[in-house]
């Protein structure tokens, strides 16, 4: 990844020096400290040479589109969560502030704009899962095949059916037991065996409950646009989060953790480097001074050696600091979860910011329909 000083982006974008820094804070140009001198900020010369092709040219309606695709400028109006100077904001509140109290359950509350909400009994009783994703799956599309569509029905029937939803999705992929009354992180805590891990359980259930327009989000709010079930829209936002390059993006990780082990960490990092690879579940596009859902959550825990020693020298290589997915990765091995407890995490609590968005999506009554830059053989007209 190459970066460039302030006087060779200045150069690049032919601006003064506030709107440089006017697009670094709207995020559109990502900026992290020098190494040489923590003083000064170095800037990404992709984001620049983004920037600086749009001045050069007028942006047709379809480059504009094209760009908002891919961590472009906001394509959707929405209340619910926003990340702005930093930090991610749940209706306006900061959520690694929410997670220093408040429960999975509190914050759906607030997402949805609801009442007490409780992940109360499902009224299904099922076994504890060997494949928990593919158990939620096979609920949600059992449900959407016979759910009644959710357009036309008034927000109170729907958010009291997210509620049954959000049951069945918990139990589905942590069973029904004698935890199933308790709150979903201690429920989480029993199913693992690992009670010292309930607070950070609590904590990462609350820093992944929403994040604005991400791709599982926004598959969920393309669903919700066509009127169908809401357990449709859920069905489709987790079917996007098993990406590599999604929810699952901490078995780069674990992989990265596992050459640190064979090789050391400073040969595995500069070999990835070497190769011209990014380091994984290092930066993060929305939060150019480091993902603090990552720092509020490693602050909670000491992680293994090896995984202290890869951030330091990814840190020190790169400038890059650590975000959610490494996170994740640190808190499974430090409290012996289940080798899949990143992606387990990342489902349930995001279910909760998927039904939100699937509440205000379908107040929106608007299909979401984007149309394709056709790049096909030339049609023939005769």
């Amino acid at each position: 990844m190459a970066w460039l000083t302030a006087s060779q982006a200045l150069a690049a974008l032919g601006v003064q020096p506030q709107t440089l820094y006017a697009n670094v804070s709207r995020g559109r140009i990502q900026a992290k400290p020098d190494p040489q001198d923590p003083r000064r900020s170095l800037y990404k010369s992709e984001d620049v040479k983004r920037l600086a092709g749009r001045k050069a040219g007028r942006r047709t309606v379809a480059n504009v589109a094209a760009e908002a695709i891919g961590w472009g400028d906001p394509v959707l109006p929405s209340s619910i969560s926003t990340i702005a100077d930093g930090r991610l904001w749940y209706r306006g509140r900061d959520a690694s502030a929410l997670a220093a109290t408040s429960t999975l359950e509190q914050v759906a509350a607030l997402l949805w704009e609801a009442g007490e909400i409780t992940a109360s009994p499902s009224a299904h009783d099922m076994p504890r899962p060997d494949r928990p994703l593919e158990a939620a799956m096979i609920v949600l599309a059992r449900r959407a095949a016979t759910d009644l569509p959710a357009h036309g029905r008034s927000r109170a029937v729907l958010v009291a059916e997210a509620s049954g939803v959000f049951a069945d999705v918990v139990a589905a992929m942590l069973g029904t037991g004698s935890a199933a009354n308790h709150a979903v992180h201690i429920r989480l805590a029993q199913a693992w065996n690992a009670p010292e891990a309930e607070d950070c359980i609590r904590r990462a259930l609350v820093l992944l409950a929403d994040h604005e327009l991400n791709a599982s989000t926004f598959a969920a709010r393309v669903a919700a646009s066509t009127g169908a079930p809401l357990s449709a829209g859920m069905l489709a936002g987790l079917a996007a989060l098993t990406g590599p390059l999604h929810g699952e993006a901490y078995l780069s990780v674990q992989a990265l953790v596992r050459t640190a082990q064979a090789t050391g960490a400073g040969f595995a990092i500069r070999e990835l480097l070497a190769q011209g690879r990014a380091i994984p579940a290092f930066g993060h596009p929305l939060y150019p001074h480091g993902d603090r859902r990552a720092a509020a959550l490693l602050a909670q825990f000491e992680p293994g050696a090896i995984y202290r020693q890869i951030r330091e020298t990814a840190e020190m290589l790169t400038g890059e600091q650590p975000n959610i997915d490494f996170a994740l990765a640190a808190m499974t091995d430090g409290f012996a979860l289940p080798p899949a407890a990143p992606v387990i995490l990342f489902a349930i609590a995001r279910s909760v910011g998927w039904i939100a968005h699937i509440l205000e999506q379908q107040s929106m009554n608007q299909l979401i329909r984007p149309r394709a830059r056709y790049t096909g053989p030339p049609l023939s007209l005769s």
